[in-house]
């Protein structure tokens, strides 16, 4: 369905007349401002007292796999219509939900023209990342290409999808939200650097104003709407966050050599994820995913008021434990001493109880890996390797701490960056030998089983992380053959090793609730794993026939038992609130392992669980088998349900085309829009 880009006359638009005051002049209608904003209204109805519980609704498949589909969902009431982001196609898929169990598609919007309003020039390459829909109005974020460059925020009418404004915005805009009158947008712009390094844009915050937006009358007022809230004035405080646990660490010249005379500025490598606002959109938190930090926001003036630190999870303590291996494949929930979460939350959504704004997220964790894919980066051995063509920071327990050093890996997959600090590393052994984790070699300088596959060999850690450091960040380096500090050595010697007293690993598999300044209220450990492994009561598919514990940690994109466990196990991603009567859901979707997760969040620092629904239907197919079968995806992809969860949309009853609550899952993977009923 094209898009016209055109001032929109209709809906909440009022005309004025003139008067011609006794003149010959024909009176002429001057359309007024259109009037942007409503107040949101909360659920009402009596409240559960016995649970709720989720129901297979219906579903609508683009078939399409592994392509990002069907990402973020968001509901317009009036219109009866769902918006789902399909990031293959570059637009917004447009499904009409009055019949919420058979979901059709509409049309699209394509969001080139926005773009070459806010002046992007014609037929701009582009593509939509983030949506949300509040009083009749939807809005997308929309991504350049190259993704470097500034993106744009859009503003469509629900029901006659006209374009009622666009406007530039920072790099990558990702996320983008409303504030709960509707008056004011806010964009989360993560400026994430291209795939080399050698370009990293400064992350920020758009605050826009709508009315503005809609009603400017040139395109140099509508750009006037848009204000920007950036990270400069915390450029020379990156020490003392660090310190605080904020990671700042990606590299400010990739060219060179990276330690700690060699890292961004905070405005750089601050990565705005995702976004939740105060009861009265005044305040707003943004994850910082990379960094592991909320960040504040004065909304009134689209300032940034403090870095918050989320801190680490400790895996060495009872309630904390995970599965940390895939090899062998077995089921082994254990705590591991000297192991750590990064909490690294992707999305987060508030609530508010007795006053008091409360945040929800969801631990994904995310590694910066930029040059992965690139052989140039790994180059063919340990002296050839090119850090000017990527950075990762992801490596595995079992080559992080070989007893020969980095430079084994070399032309494989030895990140450019770590060999500049060192030519190898250890463990501690006042941690890991003789503080619990019983892992070390009798001489205690060598990793002994510490890096078996059954052990924590095969477990992703960042090496950023962990190692001792002098007082300027550089490290302390250690001679291998002694196992002692050595001041004479430099990283180039190749018995220098970088001794880690702790290894963190990413996200915390799990969702936590916080306070307004940061401060952890709850966090739900280790229950997701060992519910899915231990719970007789789990149930997959959408009757709830197959039991989960044989297919425990399965990724999204294939079906092998266990096999996501020594990376983020069932990887917490999405998150929203809904309300019903005076109690508080939280519905968390399970990237990897698939489904969603219901918690009573109404006691902040009390969740009850309530549900697990995962309507993947198909427990012993690989995916990629269907998909390159005869008819593809599009023909064979029905029998497989839902996998990969991205985004979650909450609808109350009273706003639901059925006069049910609902909830609309955008699943990446499988390219389909599910919606499941609460019961």
């Amino acid at each position: 369905m094209p898009v016209r880009s055109a001032f929109f006359p209709a809906l909440l638009l009022l005309a004025m007349t003139g008067c011609g005051g006794g003149s010959d002049t024909p009176a002429v209608e001057v359309p007024a401002p259109r009037v942007v904003g409503c107040a949101t209204d909360s659920e009402v109805g009596t409240t559960p007292t016995s649970g709720i519980k989720l129901s297979f609704l219906g579903r609508y498949a683009s078939g399409t796999f592994l392509e990002s589909a069907a990402e973020i969902p968001a509901f317009d009431a009036a219109s009866k219509r769902g918006f789902i982001v399909n990031a293959k196609a570059g637009e917004l898929d447009v499904l009409d939900l009055a019949n919420p169990a058979a979901p059709t598609k509409l049309g699209a919007i394509n969001a080139s023209a926005a773009a070459t309003a806010a002046g992007a020039g014609a037929s701009p390459a582009v593509s939509v990342n983030s949506v949300a829909a509040q009083c009749g109005v939807i809005a997308l974020a929309i991504e350049s290409s190259p993704k470097t460059n500034h993106g744009f925020v859009s503003l469509y009418d629900a029901k006659t999808l006209e374009l009622l404004g666009s406007a530039q915005v920072g790099a990558l805009p990702d996320m983008v939200t409303f504030t709960p009158d509707g008056k004011t947008l806010l964009v989360a712009n993560e400026g994430e650097p291209n795939a080399d390094y050698s370009i990293d844009p400064e992350g920020s915050v758009s605050v826009v104003d709508l009315t503005k937006l809609v009603n400017g009358k040139t395109q140099a007022d509508k750009q006037a709407a848009v204000r920007t809230a950036d990270f400069k004035a915390f450029n020379g405080q990156e020490d003392g966050l660090r310190a605080q646990g904020v990671r700042i660490f990606g590299p400010k010249d990739n060219s060179a050599a990276y330690g700690a005379r060699n890292l961004a500025s905070a405005a750089q490598d601050f990565e705005p994820e995702y976004i939740a606002v105060s009861g009265d959109g005044t305040k707003a938190w943004v994850t910082l995913q990379e960094n592991n930090a909320f960040a504040e926001v004065d909304v009134a003036n689209a300032r940034i008021t403090a870095i918050r630190p989320l801190g680490f999870k400790d895996y060495g303590v009872v309630g904390n434990e995970i599965d940390a291996s895939d090899e062998p494949a077995e089921l082994l929930i254990k705590t591991h001493p000297g192991v750590k979460g990064v909490y690294m939350p992707d999305a987060v959504a508030s609530y508010t109880v007795g006053g008091k704004t409360f945040l929800v997220t969801a631990n994904e964790g995310d590694a910066r890996a930029w040059g992965e894919d690139n052989p140039a980066y790994w180059g063919t051995s340990a002296v050839d390797t090119k850090r000017s063509q990527g950075f990762v920071e992801e490596f595995r327990v079992k080559h992080l701490v070989h007893n020969d050093g980095f430079e084994r890996r070399g032309g494989e997959d030895m990140p450019a960056q770590l060999r500049d600090l060192a030519a190898g590393a250890m463990l501690d052994p006042a941690v890991f030998g003789t503080n619990g984790a019983n892992c070390m070699h009798a001489d205690q300088r060598r990793s002994g089983s510490c890096r078996d596959d059954d052990k924590l060999g095969r477990l992703n850690v960042t090496w950023t992380l962990g190692y001792h450091q002098k007082a300027d960040g550089s490290p302390r380096l250690y001679n291998f053959d002694t196992g002692l500090e050595d001041a004479s050595l430099t990283a180039a010697d190749p018995k220098s090793r970088l001794m880690y007293h702790t290894l963190y690993s990413y996200g915390a598999r799990s969702f936590a609730v916080w306070d307004d300044t940061g401060s952890l209220m709850w966090d739900s450990g280790s229950l997701f794993e060992k519910f899915i492994a231990e719970n007789a009561g789990c149930k997959l598919g959408s009757a709830r026939l197959v039991p989960c514990a044989p297919h425990f940690n399965t990724g999204h994109d294939e079906y092998k038992f266990d096999s996501r466990s020594d990376a983020k196990g069932p990887e917490p991603e999405g998150v929203t609130i809904g309300r019903i009567g005076n109690r508080y859901f939280a519905f968390i979707g399970l990237e990897r392992m698939s489904g969603v997760m219901v918690y009573d969040v109404t006691d902040p620092k009390a969740p009850v669980f309530q549900d697990y629904l995962n309507t993947r239907e198909n427990w012993g197919d690989q995916p990629a088998d269907a998909a390159s079968a005869a008819g593809g995806w599009a023909a064979n992809g029905a029998k497989f349900g839902d996998l990969g969860p991205e985004g979650l949309a909450f609808v109350p009853a009273h706003k639901s085309p059925n006069g049910k609550a609902l909830l609309i899952v955008g699943h990446e993977v499988s390219g389909t829009t599910t919606i499941y009923q609460v019961q």
